[in-house]
């Protein structure tokens, strides 16, 4: 079925082939990359438009040992295929199978690992300099995508790049576009950047002064065709010390082979732009690229087929209430980094497009933006994925809550996220959150109480970050009407005796049914920050154990704001910390994942069982 691919097991192989057989391993790896991603879920649309790439770079470069860096690393399924793991693609981003990422420990093909946008310049950088010193001449490539040079740190690292004596070959993956010949896509991108919002507000304001002398104006819009001449792409990249190459079509074999030959040669720093095209091969994912970013499994003839939801997903839940609370609060503004679809701000973005901002891949301006926006009377809501706000710690801390200002963190996938695995699981927001002052720090059982809080959350005139999961709760009904909670206010659950079983989010309900099993009393904390003091001292003088449960790591958790708080009360009590461990978790079921760290039904009933038996 795979005459050529079967061949290849590493790049050693496939550059045994000779150049006319490129284009049908191409068209052989689109095919089986279809096939292995219907099986299996994962990253599509960018995986198909990086094949040629792919091959590419793999003959005409010496790898391993010339460096080669992914940016975030979603479309490397095709570099892992021909590095030799093609029978692990079968067992993509499961449980001991294939990461959906590079990693260093995988394959020694993967230079660095990877899952965050706008590391791989940096990285090669690092890996070029450290070449240069050891007098070793090996090339050091990152490929990055158009999404991820809007962030900060890409161009940081051009900036020092650019004046650096390195071997480093940037590869700009433009999939922004439509793919047309080298011409054509040259005039597409000049198309774009001359139709861009800077360039026509200059133009409308040149045309209203010039207007009332005609003759001038005539005169600018002759000197604007000129104007466009010199404005080529690579003017930018030129600027930063680098030699620009391209554009060029990116799915053309010999184009591709020909240029990245020919960069072989050149020293120092390098900028390749190549055009590709998400979905590329598979018109249902060239049609929709964003519906075929991230798949679950499906049938390659049929495509995604949409499923109904029986529960709202409280991402869902954020979207709807960020929409409801729009209404009725003309100060809401909508801030994300480049996640729209992710965070649920789809139809926000639709219903209150001049309150809906898009900053692009940048965490770091998101929040400080945001902070500038509450400045001057707005209420910012930051919709961000945990994992990502970590990325912005900086900007949270000094921006945000040193000056006190009312922004909102409704941050999505807390906790463990399965498939992809310890770069994107938000294990740590509890712990780097309750210790930066004035924030508010809530953390909901349930759908209801998510929309709850982050009404509660928007009420408040201070910092404030509302963490939930990824995917859908239990199915609790959720109330239109907003009421805000009691700040810093847990709820008894279940009443019971000797021990006392803290939850701080949606382990809330395996823990209701282990205290009915140990009839033990159940609490519903809420709030992290501020704590529950006077209930945890509560509990704690009448009952002879506390048990914290959270979906974060144990270290500097929830549970040891409740331990900083006993001792403070100068409280005596047996507690029991139960939680993520001190180590990264590998992808796999989330559901198989949280039993094996414990935090299921018969996980936490097992360890007080063990606790009480000590």
């Amino acid at each position: 079925m795979y005459p050529l691919l079967d061949r290849i097991n590493s790049p050693i192989e496939l550059r045994k082939l000779d150049r006319k057989q490129l284009p049908q391993l191409a068209n052989e790896l689109r095919q089986f990359l279809i096939e292995s991603v219907a099986n299996t879920g994962g990253h599509l649309s960018s995986n198909l438009g990086t094949v040629e790439l792919t091959i590419a770079l793999h003959y005409i470069f010496n790898t391993p040992y010339d460096r080669v860096v992914w940016d975030v690393g979603h479309q490397t399924y095709a570099h892992k295929i021909l590095t030799g793991r093609r029978a692990g693609m079968a067992k993509l981003r499961m449980k001991g199978g294939v990461a959906g990422f590079p990693r260093r420990d995988e394959s020694e093909y993967d230079a660095f690992g990877t899952a965050h946008s706008s590391t791989s310049i940096s990285a090669a950088l690092g890996m070029a300099v450290a070449s240069r010193l050891g007098e070793v001449t090996r090339r050091a490539i990152a490929i990055i995508g158009d999404g991820a040079m809007s962030a900060g740190m890409a161009f940081e690292a051009l900036n020092n790049a650019g004046v650096m004596d390195a071997n480093l070959l940037v590869i700009l993956n433009d999939n922004d576009m439509s793919i047309s010949p080298p011409v054509g896509a040259l005039n597409n991108y000049l198309a774009k950047l001359m139709s861009g919002r800077f360039y026509a507000t200059a133009r409308r304001a040149g045309e209203k002064v010039l207007g009332v002398v005609p003759p001038v104006l005539e005169l600018a819009r002759r000197a604007e065709e000129h104007v466009k001449g010199m404005m080529t792409p690579g003017t930018l990249f030129e600027e930063f010390g680098f030699n620009y190459i391209g554009p060029i079509d990116g799915h053309d074999l010999d184009v591709l082979l020909a240029t990245l030959n020919n960069i072989k040669q050149l020293d120092g720093p390098q900028f390749l732009h190549v055009v590709t095209r998400k979905g590329a091969g598979y018109k249902l994912a060239e049609d929709d690229p964003i519906l075929y970013h991230g798949v679950g499994k499906f049938d390659p003839a049929k495509g995604i087929v949409a499923k109904t939801a029986s529960k709202p997903t409280y991402t869902q839940v954020f979207g709807d209430w960020l929409c409801d609370m729009a209404a009725s609060d003309t100060r809401l503004i909508g801030v994300t980094p480049a996640m729209r679809e992710g965070s649920g701000l789809v139809r926000f973005s639709q219903e209150y497009p001049n309150r809906y901002f898009d900053v692009g891949i940048a965490e770091q301006h998101a929040v400080t933006f945001a902070a500038g926006a509450a400045c001057d009377g707005l209420k910012p809501v930051v919709a961000i994925y945990s994992t990502f706000l970590q990325r912005a710690y900086d900007q949270l801390i000094h921006d945000v809550a040193i000056q006190n200002l009312p922004v909102v963190f409704a941050i999505d996938r807390a906790g463990l996220v399965g498939a992809d695995g310890p770069t994107h699981a938000g294990s740590f927001d509890l712990s780097y959150l309750r210790c930066i002052p004035n924030i508010t720090v809530m953390v909901p059982a349930d759908e209801n109480e998510c929309r709850q809080m982050l009404y509660t959350a928007f009420q408040l005139n201070t910092p404030s970050a509302v963490r939930y999961p990824r995917g859908s709760g239990i199915g609790v009904k959720i109330q239109k009407k907003m009421n805000a909670l009691p700040i810093g206010r847990g709820e008894i659950r279940r009443s019971g005796n000797k021990i006392a079983i803290l939850v701080f989010g949606t382990l809330l309900f395996p823990c209701l049914d282990v205290g009915e099993v140990l009839d033990a009393t159940v609490v519903n904390m809420r709030f992290v920050k501020p704590l529950d003091d006077e209930l945890v001292s509560d509990l704690a003088k009448t009952h002879e154990l506390l048990v914290t449960v959270e979906e974060n790591t144990i270290m500097g958790g929830a549970g040891s704001a409740v331990l900083e708080s006993l001792m403070a009360r100068g409280v005596i009590v047996n507690v029991l910390q139960l939680g993520l461990p001190d180590s990264f978790l590998d992808q796999g079921d989330p559901v198989q994942m949280l039993a094996d760290c414990g935090l299921d039904k018969a996980g936490i009933l097992k360890s007080i069982q063990a606790k009480l038996s000590d």
